[in-house]
């Protein structure tokens, strides 16, 4: 019996493992990698998308902070007034 429920144990893990690396569609991972040129395409599709997200999401943080910038200029507080207003003169001559 002991040898039993050591294979039957053998057996779960197995299973555990099998669904595993299903999970981890490591069979996929691995044709990947046998096709160098797809994986260079996948890569380069990749570092675009993420190129084009850090300038989307760049330019849209640099508007929304360029327009806090003015609405204190606005509010002509007399320190941090003096400084926004050389940087919003600095961001629209684009120096």
């Amino acid at each position: 019996m002991g040898e039993m429920s050591h294979l039957k144990s053998l057996e779960e893990r197995i299973a555990v493992l099998a669904v595993s690396m299903e999970k981890m569609k490591l069979a996929e991972y691995v044709k990947l990698l046998d096709n160098p040129w797809r994986l260079m395409y996948v890569n380069f599709i990749a570092g675009l998308a993420r190129g084009v997200g850090i300038a989307v999401g760049f330019t849209i943080l640099g508007a929304v902070l360029l327009y806090f910038l003015r609405k204190l200029v606005v509010l002509n507080l007399p320190w941090i007034g003096g400084i926004v207003a050389e940087i919003v003169r600095m961001v629209q001559l684009k120096i």
